[in-house]
């Protein structure tokens, strides 16, 4: 069955954003953290989760990263990647998306997901952003954490399981720390 996997920053204190939606506060340079954690997904997800305010960024963000000058390669992949692998939006205010593969959610969050594993395909991965990956946790939605545990404090911001009420048992199946400081953290859900 499929699964669904979240990729997210995190701070040492589980923020994911700032009050205001803030993320200057993460590492985007670290090459090496990059190529250690993205290649998974362009060889087993086939479906980006997303929703609306993070679906606009991307949309307005990724078309254009493959023909920019200067770009490495392996961005200019993940970029092509981006703009090709399915994109399904759960959103209460669009009427309609149009950037490459994409479509509207026809169900709510729940209904949707349990939909779309029944479907053939690869896993889906779920970027953010704050409140639709909140409502995914609250659910117990997510089958595996791919945390990017940032080196900072925030004090205060979106909490990633503000909304989890209910124990989730988690098995670590991967860490690798980084020069940056990042901590890649790889959680499988424990769902016995």
């Amino acid at each position: 069955m499929r699964k669904v996997i979240l990729f997210m920053h995190m701070s040492l204190d589980g923020f994911v954003c700032g009050p205001n939606g803030e993320q200057d506060w993460m590492t985007m340079n670290d090459d090496e953290m990059g190529k250690y954690l993205v290649p998974d997904f362009q060889t087993t997800v086939d479906t980006i989760l997303v929703g609306r305010i993070l679906y606009e960024g991307f949309a307005s963000f990724w078309p254009s990263v493959p023909s920019s000058p200067g770009i490495p390669s392996e961005l200019v992949d993940f970029a092509n990647w981006m703009n090709n692998t399915r994109k399904l939006v759960f959103s209460n205010t669009l009427q309609s998306v149009d950037w490459t593969n994409s479509s509207l959610a026809e169900r709510d969050i729940v209904n949707e997901v349990a939909y779309q594993k029944q479907q053939p395909g690869g896993d889906m991965v779920i970027f953010g952003g704050a409140a639709i990956v909140a409502a995914f946790a609250e659910h117990n939605l997510i089958d595996e954490y791919r945390i990017k545990l940032e080196p900072i404090i925030l004090g205060t911001g979106k909490s990633l399981f503000k909304d989890v009420t209910d124990r989730i048992k988690l098995t670590l199946t991967k860490a690798k720390a980084f020069d940056s400081g990042v901590v890649g953290l790889y959680y499988q859900v424990n769902r016995n």
